[in-house]
C-alpha cells in the first residue's frame, strides 16, 4: 500500500453474492488459487492465509486488524468479504496474508489476478476507507527492511472514489528509483463498485532484465507498465521480479494517503471489499 511499512458474520444481506472458478486464460496455466468456499460467516482457509489480528501502527491508519469473521469471513457465495466495523470512536477491519509465496520465472509470463468489487455504501459516505489487492516480497518476514523487500500494489483505492492505483515500492526510503514514499504508478478510472478484474503480469521472456516488464490490468486493458531499464537497478529490479512474492488483501481506514473519516464515514458491509478469487498463473 502506499507509504506502507510493515510490522509483523453474517452474508451479506439484500445483496446477491457471485461466484467464480478462476478463469482459464490461453497460454497459461493455472499454479494457486483460491475461491473462498465455505460456508457463511467464517473465516478464510487459514491452510493458505494468516489472519492477520492486532494494530500494525503503520502509516498512521487507525484501524485494528481482528482475526474475527466479523470483520473477515467467507459469504457462502465463495468470495471472501473484509469489512470495516466502526464501534463507538475506534474502527476494526480485516487483512490476510498468503502463506502461499511464487517468484515470477525467467523465460516465462507470470500473471497473479483477482476479481473484486466494493460495497455498496455511496461514495459521499467512503472517506478514509483504503481497500488493497497487493503484494510483498517475502524477504520482508525474514528481516529485509520495506521498501527493500519490494512492493507491487495491484490494486489500492481510497475515499470511495472511482480511481484505481497500481504502483511499484522498492529500494530505499525515501528517495531512490522508486521515489518513496510515492513509488511509481498508473492510474485507470473504474466504471463503478461491482466487479472488476485486477491483474499484474511479469514478462521475463527476453532473456535481459532491462527490458522485462511488469504490466497492470483491468479488465483486461492495460493502465501501467514499468521496464527493468527504468528502474535502472538490476538488484532493485530483481526484488520486484525474480524473489518471492505473497498476497495481502486488506481494508485499512484512514492514514496518511485518504487522511482521517468524517462525521458521513459508514462501515460495515456497504464498505467492504469482496473477493471472488485470487489466482496466479505461469505459461
Amino acid at each position: 500500500m502506499h507509504f506502507a511499512a510493515y510490522l509483523s458474520l453474517l452474508p451479506l444481506l439484500g445483496t446477491a453474492v457471485s461466484a467464480w472458478d478462476a478463469p482459464s486464460y490461453s497460454g497459461y496455466r493455472l499454479v494457486w488459487a483460491d475461491t473462498f468456499a465455505g460456508p457463511s460467516g467464517q473465516l478464510p482457509n487459514e491452510n493458505n492465509w494468516n489472519i492477520l489480528d492486532g494494530n500494525l501502527g503503520v502509516n498512521n491508519e487507525l484501524q485494528t486488524y481482528r482475526r474475527s469473521a466479523r470483520n473477515v469471513q467467507t459469504s457462502g457465495g465463495n468470495t471472501l468479504q473484509v469489512v470495516p466495523w466502526k464501534d463507538g470512536s475506534s474502527w476494526t477491519s480485516g487483512r490476510v496474508e498468503s502463506k502461499y509465496t511464487f517468484t515470477p520465472q525467467p523465460g516465462r509470463r507470470t500473471m497473479a489476478e483477482a476479481q473484486i468489487r466494493f460495497g455498496g455504501n455511496d461514495i459521499g459516505t467512503k472517506q478514509g476507507i483504503w481497500p488493497a489487492f497487493w503484494l510483498l516480497g517475502d524477504s520482508i518476514r525474514s528481516g529485509t527492511p520495506w521498501p527493500a523487500c519490494g512492493e507491487l500494489d495491484i490494486l489500492e483505492t481510497v475515499n470511495g472514489q472511482l480511481t484505481g492505483y497500481g504502483t511499484i515500492h522498492c529500494g530505499v526510503y525515501p528517495g531512490g528509483v522508486c521515489n518513496e514514499p510515492t513509488g511509481r504508478g498508473g492510474t485507470v478510472s473504474i466504471p463503478n463498485q461491482d466487479w472488476q478484474r485486477w491483474r499484474i503480469v511479469w514478462d521475463r521472456t527476453t532473456g535481459d532484465w532491462r527490458s522485462e516488464t511488469i504490466t497492470w490490468f483491468m479488465n483486461d486493458s492495460q493502465f501501467h507498465q514499468v521496464r527493468g531499464d527504468q528502474i535502472n537497478d538490476q538488484t532493485v529490479w530483481t526484488s520486484l521480479t525474480a524473489k518471492p512474492l505473497f498476497f495481502i488483501l486488506n481494508v485499512a481506514v484512514g492514514g496518511n494517503w485518504p487522511g482521517y473519516p468524517n462525521d458521513r464515514t459508514l462501515g460495515g458491509y456497504g464498505a467492504m471489499m469482496e473477493v471472488g478469487y485470487v489466482a496466479q498463473y505461469s505459461s
